[in-house]
């Protein structure tokens, strides 16, 4: 298995999208499936990740009338984000009972007052990581600043930047072995997340298809 630390060696994906103005969001408690890992986020096993990922080009308010301390409605909230795809937000359901597929992490990413939102969408068979989201918050409400989705893909919070990976497969790559992956850290700066370093990764698949050589002796 390969891939950042802290991040998931298997892949997914899903299509990237823009938008407009989001509308009014209830900052619930908790959110349903939501983990609310904090700062660095949580360790996946299995979320993976696409070939490009831009900061959303035109960030759109999303306004709360009613916060609970480090825990937001997740769901709620992508639901209602118009800048989140059609097909997201249709796949969007629980996997079991009322758990649904997203990691939320909580941390320093925009210099704001507040701790910042990052949201990973996943699926639930595999745990493919097909939207990355995150939200600033502004005035009692999120503002949504940034996302990717085009899978495999997935983010985490690292020092304060943001940090996302990437995988692509070529033909006849195995779910756990893709031939790319592409690890891309973005810095805010200036009202915007700009892209810093990247780092980008050609695997071998021949690695562990055979028996290991026995030494001589």
């Amino acid at each position: 298995m390969r891939g950042l630390s802290g991040f998931p060696s298997a892949r997914a994906a899903v299509p990237a999208m823009t938008g407009a103005v989001v509308a009014a969001v209830l900052l619930a408690g908790c959110a349903a499936g939501g983990t609310g890992t904090r700062d660095e986020g949580p360790a996946r096993s299995d979320a993976a990740t696409g070939r490009t990922a831009a900061p959303s080009p035109s960030p759109s308010a999303v306004t709360s009338p009613a916060k609970a301390p480090g825990r937001v409605d997740a769901v709620r909230l992508i639901k209602n984000d118009p800048q989140v795809s059609a097909e997201v937000k249709r796949e969007l359901k629980p996997c079991v009972a009322d758990e649904y597929p997203i990691d939320v992490s909580y941390g320093e990413l925009t210099g704001g007052p507040a701790e910042d939102l990052l949201v990973n969408v996943l699926t639930c068979g595999d745990a493919v990581g097909v939207g990355v989201y995150v939200y600033r918050e502004e005035n009692g409400g999120y503002r949504h600043v940034f996302q990717a989705e085009e899978p495999p893909v997935y983010a985490e919070i690292d020092r304060g930047d943001l940090v996302v990976t990437k995988q692509v497969y070529e033909k006849d790559d195995p779910v756990s072995n893709p031939s790319v992956e592409n690890v891309i850290t973005y810095r805010w700066a200036a009202g915007r997340f700009t892209e810093k370093y990247r780092t980008h990764n050609d695997y071998s698949n021949v690695a562990g298809t055979g028996a290991s050589p026995v030494p001589d002796s």
